[in-house]
């Protein structure tokens, strides 16, 4: 099925409010083709060079991220685009000069107060050293994600209360048994298998 293109104002409703103005910059700036997916569990969003020099730059994010998680990811990509134009592919993809590039791109968006509290703190500690994925610093993903929207009675296990059962994302279900410093010693129930869940690990509730 091909697909359908939108105009850019559509944005609007997946951005926080008064951002898009801030975001058409960039696509006035650059010839930029955004796709929105559906959720993947390994990545938030993606960025594909261009093909040849005429060619657009690709972005695609994941369509149901909140609107504080969608702008973080969005401007996430664009600065590996813009790394990409000064450097090509002669630097690491989240080297030092994509974490330079990426603070920068934030900055004015954290001086606007975009963010509420909580997440323009925990914004500003990853930004000292921005990994990969907003996902690779606990305190911001917990932060971000105070603004899903829940499906099917999902949590994070560090929520779990000792002995409360769940389901993980592949079906199986366990039982929480401690909390260690960062992880979580958890049984399967049907093998008694123990695993160790990351705090931040997405579950479901057994109802």
């Amino acid at each position: 099925m091909a697909k359908k293109e939108h105009p850019l104002s559509a944005l609007e409703k997946f951005l926080p409010p008064n951002t898009l103005d801030f975001v058409l910059e960039y696509f006035k700036k650059y010839s930029i083709w955004l796709t929105l997916t559906k959720e993947r569990k390994t990545i938030l969003g993606d960025y594909r060079p261009p093909a040849n020099e005429k060619a657009i730059h690709k972005i695609s994010i994941n369509g149901d991220l909140n609107p504080y998680h969608f702008l973080i990811t969005l401007l996430h990509e664009i600065a590996h685009l813009e790394v990409y134009l000064f450097h090509k592919n002669k630097v690491a993809p989240h080297g030092q000069e994509w974490k330079t590039t990426f603070s920068q791109i934030l900055k004015p968006v954290l001086q606007a107060k975009i963010f509420p509290e909580d997440i323009s703190e925990a914004l500003q500690g990853y930004l000292k050293n921005p990994g990969a994925s907003s996902c690779s610093d606990p305190k911001l993903y917990r932060a971000l994600y105070k603004y899903d929207i829940k499906k099917n009675c999902a949590v994070l296990v560090e929520q779990l209360s000792i002995g409360q059962k769940f389901k993980s994302s592949d079906g199986r279900l366990f039982q929480k048994l401690s909390n260690l410093r960062t992880r979580s010693k958890c049984e399967e129930i049907s093998t008694k298998k123990l695993y160790f869940f990351h705090g931040i690990a997405e579950v479901y509730l057994i109802e």
